[in-house]
């Protein structure tokens, strides 16, 4: 749908096309509030929702004199390995801070770093589908592509500086674009059958 083709819509075609606007927007606003954060905290998990992840097990080295001596794997542990912490202890994980036994730390899109790093990711990623689902209404695709842009440059020293938080970055953005553009086009659909 066209700017040019509004002058073509009746009374109670220009309430629908309002309507449709605005659910649209809301759509993909509020409900891309909730299914971005979901897709990083998957993300962040290693796994696809329908294969988990399985890291490689790799062999581990034993020293020469270890495997004489048989102190490799019941002994002590080798160097530049760390032990297993005995039950009840914490053990040291992700970016210095403590995590219970049992537990791991957060890693990937949910690193505390990254999450740290990337602060204003919401209000951002709110804009962002706001911005992107309202040019895909408007008629102006090329807009996705400013907002991109725009979004990119403005972090680009942040990821720059602090490694760990472009894969947040690169998800989060990803996930909020599919879904923008997704409801975007839905609302384009529902735009174009009001004025045929």
């Amino acid at each position: 749908m066209t700017w040019e083709t509004l002058n073509y819509l009746d009374g109670w075609q220009w309430v629908a096309a309002a309507a449709t606007w605005l659910v649209t927007l809301a759509l993909s606003v509020i409900v891309g509030s909730w299914v971005v954060p979901w897709v990083l905290r998957r993300a962040g998990r290693g796994d696809l929702p329908w294969a988990r992840y399985k890291p490689p097990v790799y062999p581990q080295a034993v020293e020469p004199g270890e495997a004489a001596s048989g102190e490799g794997a019941s002994g002590k542990a080798a160097e530049g390995t760390e032990a297993e912490p005995a039950k009840g202890e914490k053990n040291e994980k992700g970016s210095g801070g403590l995590v219970p036994d049992g537990e791991e730390s957060p890693t990937g899109t949910m690193h505390p770093d990254a999450v740290a790093i990337l602060r204003g990711g919401a209000w951002l990623g709110v804009l962002e589908r706001l911005a992107i689902t309202g040019s895909l209404l408007a008629g102006y695709p090329y807009g996705i592509a400013i907002v991109i842009a725009i979004k990119g440059l403005g972090r680009y020293a942040e990821l720059r500086d602090q490694p760990v938080a472009s894969e947040r970055f690169v998800v989060g953005t990803l996930a909020s674009l599919i879904w923008s553009v997704a409801t975007g086009l839905l609302g384009l659909i529902v735009l174009n059958a009001l004025v045929l």
